[in-house]
């Protein structure tokens, strides 16, 4: 048997079982709400593993390798910030957003500053989803290029094919149960992607002697890429569509706040195996692209253990686009098909649409893949656009006096602006795309506040931070307490 055959037998007797699991909980999926929220509560563990794996598609397994294969272990920090910030999202952010009872992002910023930032926010995170599921499909067309040595564009077909197909048929509860499985084989092959060349290295020593001492230095990609990625994944993380509709899956706040930390448990061994790979691939293999890092270390694997580690990497790709595709089309449902093409609401048009966006969501971001190299950076923008909205969902939860409707509203519209566009020019004067997302927005909503107390003649709001009960159900929402308080500045 070759190589490619028992590869591509092991990777497929695993893709087998996840459609089959598709299947089995297909019943679940028969009317829109049940698509989206999987008809039922879950354990906190099982949504742990699930908001973990949708953060580690191959963008980010291939782009960590690649970071490492030039930089070294630093590159582990684009992984472990966002474990980091699913610490902080526990403490600051779950408790809430379970209150609240929204499984949109959208939803949740309407409920402090209005239906129009509601589409705004839909639009930003659509944009930010749409980028990552880019840089997604580029990194898995790699590894099928390597692997099964077609083009490119063969190779990017087959995996959005091959991400779409389940999510298409399950909705939800199947992204729950496939989930799980998921991360199961995505630690258990990228450990093995670390530790099997590491030993063909020769171990931790020989590594350190052969590589530059910089690559062991834990901030060699420079303390400002570093906090960077620390702003841009504690941005992902507080404000995230698939995030907020998984809290939303479980039963209570202490839960939903648990689940976080258990997502924080895979992140980080997950993105130190990643980095180990990469630097073992610069010693073994020191000539080729840093993007066929990971790749080029499978090929040169046992059949039996390059076909695991193959499935762990499929299993990052499909964990991330069906939270991607099932947000993105729950955003659409709700924000734009219900209030402007169904507003009857049929059951039947509902579950017809959420199908169909499924596919259609799939199919541009993989068109778009084709152009995409710098799989990492791609990957990065996609959170740096969620940190802006991840600012205004801090002020809305403790200080939601500040600033105003309309400065919400600008701050969303001219932070995509501002930070897809600091991206195009390559992040002038070395200032990262990700200062520019949060800047905005603090700065846009200071104006406005500034602009609300002159224009009430210095007469002074207390902006304290929001009690627990407003946003338990019971005490009024964000809405009632801006309507009760003194009038907010329009522009």
């Amino acid at each position: 048997m070759s190589f490619q055959t028992a590869v591509l037998g092991v990777t497929g007797i695993y893709l087998a079982v996840t459609v089959v699991i598709s299947f089995a909980v297909r019943r679940s999926s028969k009317d829109a709400e049940g698509f989206t929220t999987g008809g039922k509560t879950f354990p906190a563990i099982l949504i742990g593993l699930l908001m973990a794996s949708e953060f580690i598609g191959t963008s980010a397994s291939m782009g960590t390798a690649q970071g490492a294969y030039e930089y070294g272990i630093s590159a582990a920090w684009n992984l472990v910030a966002l474990g980091i910030g699913f610490v902080l999202f526990s403490f600051f952010l779950a408790h809430k957003y379970k209150s609240l009872g929204q499984n949109t992002i959208s939803g949740v910023l309407k409920h402090g500053y209005g239906e129009r930032v509601r589409l705004a926010t839909s639009i930003i995170m659509i944009v930010a989803l749409g980028t990552v599921a880019v840089a997604v499909f580029a990194g898995g067309s790699a590894v099928f290029t390597s692997l099964l040595d077609v083009d490119r564009t063969t190779a990017t077909v087959v995996t959005a094919g091959l991400a779409v197909l389940y999510v298409a048929v399950g909705g939800m509860r199947s992204v729950v149960y496939t989930n799980v499985v998921h991360a199961l084989v995505m630690l258990t092959g990228i450990v093995l992607a670390a530790v099997l060349p590491l030993r063909r290295v020769g171990g931790l020593a020989e590594l350190r002697a052969q590589l530059p001492d910089q690559f062991f230095d834990v901030t060699g990609v420079g303390l400002g890429q570093i906090v960077a990625w620390m702003i841009a994944g504690a941005g992902a993380t507080f404000a995230t569509q698939y995030i907020i509709q998984a809290i939303a899956s479980v039963g209570d706040e202490k839960k939903a706040k648990w689940s976080s930390v258990y997502s924080s448990l895979m992140l980080i061994p997950y993105g130190i195996c990643a980095a180990i790979a990469g630097m073992c691939a610069r010693v073994l293999f020191p000539e080729i692209d840093s993007l066929q890092a990971l790749p080029e270390l499978v090929v040169n694997m046992h059949a039996l253990t390059a076909g695991i580690v193959i499935s762990g990497l499929v299993a990052a790709l499909l964990g991330t686009i069906s939270a991607i595709t099932l947000a993105i089309s729950t955003l659409l449902l709700k924000d734009f098909y219900r209030p402007f093409l169904n507003r009857d609401e049929d059951p039947r048009k509902d579950v017809v649409f959420i199908r169909v966006a499924t596919v259609v969501v799939g199919i541009v971001p993989m068109i778009l893949a084709l152009y995409a190299s710098d799989v990492l950076a791609v990957t990065f923008l996609g959170k740096a656009l969620r940190s802006a909205l991840a600012v205004l969902v801090l002020l809305m939860f403790y200080a939601p006096r500040f600033g105003s409707r309309n400065g919400a509203l600008v701050s969303i519209v001219g932070a995509l602006i501002a930070t897809v566009g600091w991206f195009l020019a390559g992040n002038p004067f070395g200032v990262d795309n990700a200062y520019v997302a949060i800047a905005v927005p603090l700065v846009v909503m200071t104006v406005a506040e500034i602009g609300s107390r002159m224009r009430r003649g210095g007469d002074s709001v207390a902006d304290g931070p929001r009690s627990e009960a407003s946003f338990g159900g019971g005490g009024g929402s964000v809405e009632a307490e801006r309507e009760s308080s003194a009038p907010r500045a329009t522009s």
